[in-house]
């Protein structure tokens, strides 16, 4: 009788297998501040970037993807949240800083990613996944605010500047780099020790390097070669260091190549490669000996911590042999918190019931690059100075309007299609145009409950630029260099 049940068990057994090894593994590669022209298949013309460029070719690359925010912690929120951040307040970097006699009081920041929050890693388990974290988290300082809270099985947060020596792992102190190992290569490391365990099942995994964040550091053997470039083809950007940075990103998307290819994995994942935000021309609190200057996104106006489309315009590369056709290119506007509905409907599984997902499933763009997604507009919301005022923004198709939140009552707005740039503001020639996405956008801030800057009874033109630090509630230090160490190359 047990011989007869064996075989029917098995037959029974064999479409559960069967649909366990169709299911893809999915691998996010989030650089920090890497700008929408900082690679090769982008339009960069100095930086090496053979890695990336190839899993262009390989895939499909989104010419108009955007960042959820201006700045790190927001679209890190809305990737995890499937939402946009202004929901959850995280609408600044954590912990955040502010200008405290500007004309405008700008809104606190929630200080953590509420664990209530259903996490797409949560998601993804609820799925059947496993799951794995590495790199920066920046979404909430206390322990138990950490990825292993938010749904992830496997974490390695890594705090510290890039040169070898300079890092650690938060978690436990474990794994550990090698001696003499650049930050983006240990990340990698430890990313391809996790797909070598998990090759067999079906994971979720995201990498979040610091790179290319500020302070520039960089191994010797890259720097001098795009010194030796900028001296032979008098170009003043990107930093040479820069540049550099850009290209050990490169090395480490190798690494994780490889990795997929040599478990055999590589026709059943889905590798996303892209940005946290806008790239960075030079940093907010700029004084003249206080740093370099990075990068330009020329055309794109503005830099990180703008809502011009320099600040979060970025790359967005999938790679996915079953459904997206080597080398091909999407124009659909999309977004960061687009990520979480994707993975959660290509691993199979459900939405959460009782959170709002803002996101749309990029399943169908991947599969037919030209058709449109059932929404309107997309929506900006940061109320903070940074590298520019306070603003909030929509983009409704080709039109893209700006409302400046700094007690100005300033708008722009933009044609896209014709004006990549933002250099001609049309908010004369076109102001019914304006007041309608003016309107629209005020409809959603209420909507999502969006906080907003008040004014400020302490205003004071001459102290208006002053930097003050959420951390410690005192001014940012005068020498800048007490924050980041100079710009430097290690051997």
């Amino acid at each position: 009788m047990l011989l007869k049940i064996i075989p029917i068990l098995f037959v029974m057994l064999v479409p559960i297998l069967d649909s366990r090894a169709e299911d893809p593994n999915i691998i996010l590669i989030f650089i920090d501040d890497l700008g929408w022209k900082d690679v090769g298949c982008y339009g960069n013309d100095f930086i090496d970037t053979p890695n990336i460029d190839r899993l262009a070719s390989e895939g499909m690359r989104f010419t108009d993807f955007y960042a959820s925010g201006a700045v790190c912690s927001p679209t890190r929120c809305a990737v995890q949240s499937g939402q946009n951040q202004a929901r959850i307040g995280i609408t600044a970097h954590i912990p955040g800083h502010w200008r405290p006699f500007e004309r405008v009081i700008t809104p606190l920041t929630t200080m953590a990613l509420p664990l209530d929050t259903v996490t797409v890693a949560e998601s993804m388990k609820e799925a059947g996944y496993s799951t794995g974290y590495v790199g920066k988290w920046h979404l909430g300082q206390g322990a138990q605010f950490q990825p292993k809270n938010q749904g992830y099985d496997f974490s390695a947060v890594i705090s510290g500047p890039h040169l070898p020596g300079r890092y650690r792992v938060l978690d436990g102190g474990k794994p550990k780099p090698k001696a003499g190992q650049y930050r983006t290569e240990f990340e990698g490391d430890v990313c391809v020790d996790f797909i070598n365990q998990h090759k067999n099942e079906p994971f979720f995994l995201m990498l979040s390097p610091f790179a290319v964040h500020i302070p520039l550091g960089a191994m010797a053997t890259k720097v001098d070669k795009y010194e030796k470039r900028a001296t032979e083809t008098k170009r003043d950007l990107p930093h040479p260091v820069y540049a550099a940075m850009v290209e050990h990103c490169d090395d480490m998307v190798g690494q994780i190549v490889e990795a997929v290819e040599d478990a055999g994995i590589t026709e059943n994942t889905m590798i996303v490669f892209t940005s946290d935000n806008g790239g960075l021309y030079r940093r907010y609190d700029y004084r003249p000996a206080a740093d370099d200057t990075v990068a330009s996104q020329s055309p794109l106006k503005g830099e990180k911590g703008t809502l011009y489309e320099g600040g979060v315009r970025v790359p967005l590369i999938v790679k996915y042999p079953p459904l997206v056709k080597p080398n091909t290119v999407c124009a659909e506007p999309t977004i960061s918190h687009d990520f979480y509905p994707t993975f959660v409907e290509l691993a199979g599984g459900d939405l959460p019931v009782n959170q709002t997902i803002d996101g749309v499933s990029l399943l169908p763009l991947l599969e037919q690059p030209k058709v449109k997604l059932p929404r309107k507009s997309l929506h900006w919301h940061y109320p903070h100075y940074h590298h520019g005022r306070p603003a909030s923004s929509i983009r409704e198709r080709e039109w893209k309007l700006i409302e400046f939140l700094d007690g100005t009552g300033e708008v722009e707005i933009y044609n896209l299609a014709e004006d990549i740039g933002e250099t001609k503001n049309l908010v004369e020639e076109k102001p019914g145009r304006a007041a309608d996405l003016k309107k629209k956008l005020q409809r959603w801030r209420i909507e999502v409950s969006a906080r907003m800057p008040v004014s400020n009874p302490n205003y004071d033109p001459e102290r208006a630029g002053e930097w003050w630090q959420m951390r410690t509630g005192k001014p940012v230090p005068s020498d800048s260099r007490k924050r980041f160490p100079p710009t430097e190359k290690s051997e």
